[in-house]
């Protein structure tokens, strides 16, 4: 017993070394791209390592040797699965106390939209609010300031998101009444790189809650009948 004991401890370190000398290799290729990864983890592809980064999400190979960027499919299925942002829900609903949140009475889809208080497609999306929640979707908010984390418009973000009550000041950002200056521990900056990950070039950009992401304005008929068909493709029916 011991022995198998002693047997099982020495292999374990093993494989811990291992994951640690790729993983300094995965480290030291990305330097040489100027690239700093946030986290490694395993891929959905044996002999390659998923990393996080705020420029995307990369596939290496265990020896630091070959790069890949972009999303990765299951196509073994039915349907062709994006696995990359399966990976990235994860990410996404860990800030659900950080999102702004318009809740359906009786909810039957949940989006998630990363937008711009600046963008004018986002303003008629919001216009729409009582439309999308009325047809059972809840509309969750994170941002995602396209001019960039430095720029005028992330800053009025950064208020309306730590406001005491950001429904309010999201509502008077979108409907041209200014924002209020406040200040808190959120960092939007977080729900941007975010959105890189997902492949967020523009705004509105609608996540669903299956990871897919469809990019710019949907009305709201027109998305509960996108949303009816990819609940239908989950779940097989």
């Amino acid at each position: 017993m011991k022995k198998s004991l002693m047997m099982f401890t020495l292999l374990a370190a093993t494989l811990s070394g291992m994951a640690h000398a790729d993983d300094a290799a995965i480290k030291q290729s990305l330097a040489k791209l100027g690239v700093q990864s946030t986290e490694i983890q395993p891929a959905p592809v044996s002999g390659m390592k998923t990393v996080m980064t705020n420029s995307g999400v990369l596939y290496v190979t265990d020896d630091g040797k070959h790069i890949i960027q972009g999303p990765m499919y299951d196509v073994s299925g039915a349907q062709p699965v994006n696995v990359t942002n399966q990976m990235l829900m994860t990410h996404l609903n860990a800030l659900e106390k950080e999102m702004i949140v318009y809740k359906a009475a009786q909810e039957k889809h949940v989006i998630t939209v990363f937008t711009d208080i600046t963008c004018g497609y986002c303003h008629k999306l919001h216009e729409e609010m009582a439309d999308y929640n009325a047809l059972g979707i809840t509309v969750r908010y994170l941002a995602f300031p396209r001019q960039g984390i430095q720029s005028d418009a992330a800053k009025d973000m950064k208020s309306v998101w730590c406001a005491k009550d950001r429904n309010k000041a999201f509502d008077n950002a979108m409907n041209g009444k200014g924002v209020q200056p406040a200040s808190c521990d959120i960092d939007i900056a977080n729900h941007y790189a975010l959105g890189v990950q997902f492949g967020v070039s523009g705004t509105p950009a609608i996540v669903l809650s299956n990871g897919y992401v469809v990019p710019g304005y949907q009305g709201p008929q027109e998305l509960k009948a996108f949303l009816d068909q990819q609940q239908k493709y989950t779940s097989g029916k």
